[in-house]
């Protein structure tokens, strides 16, 4: 479900059981984003929630009222707070929290509850990142083309 203020770019997919609710605040979506099932996306009163381009959210992830840069990936059952900001080519592992106002620098991978730094990113994992976000821009065309009889 998509309601109130939302904008959503191109190559961008919103997968089963989503709820994004731009109903007191603008959430931004950016070029080949996928959102996968059952994650939840919200925001305060004038705090906008953002998201740059090629960026995965994993399944089950709840995303409130913070900013991430793009290129990045946000693992499954993962919680972003309120002025969080995640910059880019970074992965936060899964079910991670990242809590109130935290800042996630470029090129790290963060992890726990709350989430910590724990290393610089390879080449190959930031390379990953893009894939992810192709990957699911390919099979989101999959399903748009599939027919429900």
């Amino acid at each position: 479900m998509v309601m109130g203020e939302v904008e959503i770019s191109k190559m961008s997919s919103i997968w089963y059981g989503t709820v994004i609710r731009g109903d007191v605040a603008l959430i931004k979506i950016g070029e080949k984003v996928n959102i996968q099932d059952n994650c939840v996306l919200h925001s305060e009163h004038n705090l906008i929630l953002s998201i740059g381009d090629n960026t995965t959210i994993g399944h089950g992830a709840i995303i409130h009222g913070c900013e991430i840069k793009g290129d990045a990936i946000i693992g499954m059952g993962s919680i972003l707070l309120n002025n969080s900001i995640i910059s880019k080519n970074v992965i936060i592992g899964a079910g991670s929290l990242v809590t109130e106002g935290k800042f996630v620098p470029e090129g790290e991978l963060w992890m726990g509850r709350p989430a910590k730094f724990i290393r610089k990113l390879t080449t190959t994992e930031i390379e990953n990142i893009k894939n992810s976000a192709e990957s699911y821009y390919e099979i989101a065309i999959v399903h748009k083309g599939e027919k429900n009889d």
